[in-house]
């Protein structure tokens, strides 16, 4: 690690070249992130020359980007254990390294942390010996959080580097040589000196003279692609070639010296040194194993994902009704969106990473007679959950939230399990909260929420249902009505979503062990079906609860807060949701192992609780 400050620029261009080298053959074989990590690989090298790890907190927006800072980190050999169970992190994490400064998983957090870590350094008066260094993604800065945290650096001038790694949209076009020497030359002390100069003339000035020198200054800065940053108090270096790394060197010394809040504008091509996937390309973003010399994906799919049901219902329902429209937040092909922005590119939106902006500004459509869905992944929805108070729920409109990922969502690991959507949904007033089984029954959710008068969210997995399509028939949501899909049996096990996908295998392990269950279909979770559920009293003892959510406020909670105090007391409530903990990373199989949640685990257990 140490030894990268004793390299020559081509040897610095070696070692990257190794780098990418070793994440392309870890990532193709395991999958993960690839596009965005090969772009920032020169970054991260020129960074870790110029900066020290040991003492200056380096900080990565998301940090899917950072492989290269693991792999010089001391976790060359440890890659080879990227995203799996027990392995090393896809994100950042401190508990796995010393050099990673903060968990990141969610996006525009970093100039944040980068104000907080400056803040720190101040009061532990270290300034000058320590700076924090941030590198976040221009996509990134569609998120108000960036602008509220740039917004107060650039007033109290904390010392700090910020590395926009613009690598999809440039924030300025480029032009060449000119644009690089006139960033380089705002960097060096000639400008410096003659901006402090002129603020300084200025406070002396008659007001007219004061106004012309003003309007001098602004006239050399507006032919420098960063007025925005400037006007916000912040210094700004760039564009610059995000591939150079001598270039980059040079830059981040300059950045370093200022001792100022300083933005560092570098362009970067998402892919680089992988041919097939250079360029702007979604779906090398993320992505599962594949052969490294086609880039066609190892893995074959035998049923659709639930968000391809999802997508493909929705787009059909759109066809026939021109007031359903829709939005998603920077996630087009993961939410299932994309092609209905393609086939609808006015009723449908991406607008970036900007969940809170996404889901206020679906109000005013509902309230004009429009119905929209907003397709968010359940960890992702959580940056919106004051809106959803306060701008939808409480103003009483239909808008319908799409829930993708719920549940386990495996490689990502701890900042992307969809563990809470049900527990902090079913806390808000007018929310309506139901779930489908299966591919059938996800179809019949999207007719539902279309036609749906209030605030309503369903909710659905990664990749394909648990419970295998016509497995039972599907029939129509009816509000607060749960559904039984076996009758009879010595226990009652309750499936909520995906959850009764999991109920269903149980039964069948526990048919083998002689124990017979019925099997019920909560379907609503809010409101939830307390007739049904004070009957079922009569007829079992043992409840056991299924849903690939959070145990604290989850689906087992409300069924106990809806009984009677008297039904409470003559029935035994098991819980099979999450404890209250924080799920790791790895394959979702492992996982749920690792949890005791796979079927035949759970049947053991329920085999011991029953026959004692």
């Amino acid at each position: 690690m140490k030894e990268i400050k004793q390299m020559s620029v081509p040897q610095l261009e070696e070692l990257a070249a190794k780098i990418r080298e070793r994440i392309l053959d870890v990532v193709s074989r395991h999958g993960g992130h690839l596009s965005s990590t090969l772009g920032a690989t020169d970054l991260i090298v020129a960074m870790h020359y110029v900066f020290d790890v040991e003492k200056d907190p380096f900080i990565f927006d998301v940090s899917h980007q950072a492989y290269a800072h693991k792999l010089l980190t001391d976790r060359w050999d440890a890659f080879e254990t990227l995203r799996q169970f027990g392995g090393i992190s896809g994100y950042t994490k401190p508990s796995e390294s010393p050099y990673d400064y903060y968990v990141a998983g969610h996006s525009s957090t970093s100039v944040s942390l980068a104000v907080g870590a400056a803040k720190a350094i101040k009061l532990r008066g270290e300034e000058g010996r320590r700076i924090p260094v941030a590198m976040i993604g221009d996509g990134a800065m569609s998120a108000g959080m960036v602008y509220e945290a740039l917004n107060e650096l650039g007033d109290r001038k904390y010392p700090a580097v910020i590395i926009l790694n613009d690598n999809e949209m440039s924030i300025a076009k480029p032009i060449g040589a000119i644009s690089r020497i006139l960033s380089q030359a705002m960097a060096g002390p000639f400008y410096q000196r003659f901006k402090e100069r002129t603020e300084k003339m200025l406070e002396h000035l008659p007001e007219s003279a004061r106004y012309v020198a003003k309007r001098m200054e602004e006239g050399i800065r507006m032919i420098t692609p960063g007025i925005l940053f400037e006007e916000m108090g912040l210094e700004y270096i760039g564009p610059v070639d995000g591939h150079n790394i001598e270039q980059l060197i040079e830059t981040l010394k300059m950045a370093k010296e200022l001792q100022k809040p300083v933005i560092v504008h570098a362009q970067t091509t998402k892919g680089k040194g992988y041919e097939i996937a250079e360029g702007y390309y979604e779906h090398w973003h993320g992505v599962g194993p594949f052969d490294k010399v086609t880039g066609k994906s190892l893995k074959k799919g035998s049923r659709p994902s639930a968000t391809q049901v999802f997508s493909d219902k929705l787009c059909e329902l759109a066809c026939k009704d021109e007031k359903i429209v829709g939005v998603t937040a920077a996630m087009p092909s993961g939410t299932g969106m994309k092609q209905l922005m393609e086939k609808f590119p006015e009723r449908f939106w991406d607008v970036g990473i900007a969940e809170q902006h996404a889901v206020t500004s679906m109000g005013p459509l509902a309230k004009e007679g429009y119905k929209p869905f907003v397709a968010i992944y359940s960890t992702f929805l959580q940056r919106g959950y004051d809106q959803v108070i306060h701008d939808i729920a409480l103003m009483n409109l239909p808008v319908a939230f799409a829930i993708d990922r719920a549940g386990i969502v495996g490689e990502d690991g701890e900042t992307h399990q969809g563990a809470f959507d049900i527990s902090y949904l079913r806390a808000i007033p007018n929310m309506t909260l139901f779930a489908p089984r299966d591919d059938a029954t996800l179809e019949l959710a999207v007719e539902y929420a279309g036609s749906f008068p209030t605030p309503c969210a369903f909710r659905y997995p990664r990749g394909a249902m648990m419970l295998e399509n016509g497995s039972y028939p599907a029939t129509p949501f009816e509000l607060g009505k749960a559904e039984y899909l076996e009758k009879e049996g010595e226990i009652l096990l309750i499936g909520y979503g995906n959850g009764v996908g999991r109920a269903v295998a149980v039964r069948e392990y526990l048919k083998n062990s002689g124990i017979n269950a019925a099997v019920l279909d909560l379907r609503f979770v809010k409101p939830i079906d307390v007739e049904a559920l004070e009957m079922a009293a009569k007829r079992f003892q043992h409840w056991f609860v299924f849903s690939d959510g959070a145990k604290m406020g989850g689906v087992a909670s409300a069924i106990a807060e809806s009984l009677m105090p008297e039904t409470l007391k003559s029935i035994l409530l098991h819980s099979f949701e999450y404890d209250d903990k924080f799920i790791p990373h790895g394959n979702t199989k492992k996982v749920e192992e690792s949890m005791e949640l796979l079927p035949e685990q759970i049947k053991e257990k329920i085999v011991s609780i029953v026959k004692g």
